[in-house]
């Protein structure tokens, strides 16, 4: 048995999986807001609680967080839930619990997920794209996940957004949390197309709401959507240009809008610089467990 949490902005989620993966218990608790120590102590008493719903304790813990653990120091860096950056994350979490935890990008972990038993299973090369509060990425390579020697592998929602279209005033964009304007972050998360929406109509939407009524006929919606699959073709076409994946799985609050799976492909094929294109994209087959099993697997091995 192993435990996986994972850190969100509004929510922390901790499952026990077993060898099989299977859950053999779940909890979720809200996160507490801007707080670091409250966070830490809210992930032991998860902790806690799971080992006593199953009868066990020391399991091994794997935490997905935003963001990553610098290489420089050790401490957190790029977080959008901003009072992780600087702090000693798995330090911290260490001393409270033993030398039982790891740690790694929550698209990492929702990208190593998929790709040993979810809907990338058995791709050599998988690219996973976390679509919702933010945007995340995370790359698996023949079953390994790539970090890299900055720890930023995958973080393709902090490059600008590729062939902008002034017609849309995609230049020089929407200001983003990390200080960078017209990134595919702030054009392809879910406030993102919130925001565009009410910038062209005046009327302030949330994404779900959207989606909900551009499939009732609201035109003015449909319209936000289109803008938004165009964008995230233009945003994906550069992934498969320099990382060529077999798969793109997509989670995140936003991966429930179906329509993208057959909408952007058909848009993507004058960006991708090939006659033909076999990237498959595809949902999370584990939908919002994907990152918190992912954390667990991030132990594969006993202690």
């Amino acid at each position: 048995m192993r435990i996986g949490i994972d850190l969100g902005g509004t929510k922390i989620e901790g499952v026990v999986l077993d060898a099989d993966s299977q859950i053999l218990a779940r909890r979720r608790v809200p996160t507490p807001p801007d707080d670091y120590q409250a966070a830490l102590s809210t992930i032991v008493e998860l902790v806690t609680a799971l080992e006593q719903d199953v009868g066990c304790t020391g399991l091994t813990v794997g935490a997905g967080t935003p963001g990553a653990r610098s290489k420089v120091n050790g401490r957190m860096k790029n977080c959008n839930s901003t009072c992780l950056n600087g702090q000693p994350l798995l330090e911290d979490l260490t001393a409270r619990l033993g030398p039982r935890v790891r740690i790694a990008n929550d698209a990492d972990c929702l990208t190593l997920s998929e790709a040993s038993d979810g809907a990338a299973a058995g791709a050599r090369c998988v690219f996973g794209a976390i679509l919702g509060t933010g945007v995340g990425g995370g790359i698996v390579v023949d079953g390994r996940l790539l970090s890299g020697p900055n720890a930023i592998a995958g973080e393709w929602g902090h490059n600008p957004m590729p062939w902008p279209r002034p017609e849309w005033d995609e230049v020089p964009g929407p200001l983003g949390w990390d200080g960078r304007h017209g990134t595919i972050e702030v054009y392809c998360c879910g406030p993102g197309l919130a925001l565009d929406h009410q910038r062209v109509t005046g009327e302030l939407l949330k994404g779900e709401d959207i989606v909900a009524r551009a499939s009732a006929g609201d035109d003015a919606c449909e319209a936000s959507l289109q803008r938004w699959e165009d964008r995230l073709a233009r945003a994906f076409s550069t992934v498969i240009n320099l990382l060529d994946p077999d798969v793109i799985v997509v989670g995140g609050g936003l991966s429930r809008v179906q329509r993208i799976y057959r909408n952007v492909p058909q848009r993507w094929a004058p960006w991708v610089f090939s006659d033909r294109i076999e990237t498959r994209l595809v949902p999370a087959m584990h939908g919002d467990s994907s990152g918190v099993r992912g954390a667990a697997w991030l132990w594969p091995e006993a202690i």
